[in-house]
């Protein structure tokens, strides 16, 4: 992003930072699935091995559709509104299919949606690391003290509200100096044109904030339906 790389990007090189193993590749964080095209010129990316960027993207995938899927009310791709869901719905029967079962009617007639719990919390924590890692050049191979997932309108209204502060407002030591964390909270071109804790990858599409309180707290909003979370403790 912009013209001045981070210095602390040179610890990531060598790394795949959701596994520990060679980087072979790079990776958008998020994943192109969640985002509409043309992409933002300036989505973040991190280096990644083959095995986690595979596998990772399968998962993307059925999250994405899925949650297209509970916002559209539907899993008729025919009325699916969003282009690249559709399609991946279209282009893959298996994957249509593992959407499918998670939407169960109950006896009153309502539309109950159960999506794979594991597969999500592949996601959030893939982010999470990713994330993380863009933001404060230090790579979370540890296992987070949590992870959470929420649709934002099953919050409550306190719940809500300290989400979206986001650890604005409150005293914090700074980031390191050379990552983009520091950057951001000095500033300095070319983030000065941002303002709030929210770095807002695509409007209405993906979100994301990176508090260090001390260790890494990432949230995360999709489709500004769901809300993730992934802290680490000491």
């Amino acid at each position: 992003m912009g013209s001045r790389r981070p210095f602390l990007d040179e610890r990531l090189q060598g790394t795949c930072v959701y596994c520990g193993g060679a980087p072979e590749t790079s990776d958008h964080v998020p994943s192109a699935v969640f985002l509409d095209d043309p992409l933002p010129p300036n989505t973040p990316v991190v280096r990644a091995c083959h095995r986690c960027n595979q596998s990772f993207s399968i998962d993307e995938e059925y999250l994405a559709c899925f949650i297209e899927c509970v916002l559209c009310g539907t899993t008729d791709r025919e009325r699916i509104t969003r282009p690249k869901a559709r399609r991946a719905l279209e282009k893959h029967p298996k994957l249509a299919a593992s959407v499918r079962v998670c939407a169960q009617l109950t006896s009153e007639g309502q539309l109950v949606w159960t999506p794979q719990l594991d597969r999500v919390r592949s996601v959030v924590l893939k982010l999470g690391r990713g994330h993380a890692a863009y933001e404060t050049g230090v790579i979370q191979l540890e296992d987070p003290l949590a992870v959470h997932w929420s649709p934002l309108l099953a919050m409550t209204e306190e719940e809500r509200a300290t989400f979206e502060r986001a650890g604005a407002g409150e005293l914090r030591l700074w980031p390191e100096i050379g990552s983009r964390a520091f950057s951001r909270a000095a500033g300095e071109p070319p983030y000065d044109k941002e303002s709030g804790p929210w770095i807002i990858v695509q409007s209405s599409r993906y979100r994301y904030s990176v508090d260090e309180d001390p260790t890494a707290h990432v949230r995360v909003v999709i489709s500004e339906y769901l809300a993730c979370e992934v802290i680490w403790g000491n």
